[in-house]
């Protein structure tokens, strides 16, 4: 699921959903995912949203939500 489906009711900026998407596709590649249509990539993505209320970094966003998801 592209992390963008889940953003597109936010009131976040372009520049914000941006970053959630860099933070989000640098997950997905550590994890050699590839197809988006797998249920695992909705719950990074989500978790990918919650880290990234509170950090800004999308290397740091990815890492911090592998780590909390215990994928990394």
């Amino acid at each position: 699921m592209p992390i963008r489906r889940l953003l597109r009711d936010s009131k976040l900026t372009p520049q914000e959903i941006d970053r959630l998407d860099e933070a989000y596709a640098f997950a997905l590649r550590s994890l050699d995912l590839v197809d988006r249509n797998d249920p695992l990539t909705e719950i990074v993505a989500r978790k990918i949203i919650e880290i990234g209320a509170s950090v800004h970094d999308p290397a740091e966003i990815a890492k911090t939500a592998l780590k909390e998801l215990r994928m990394a």
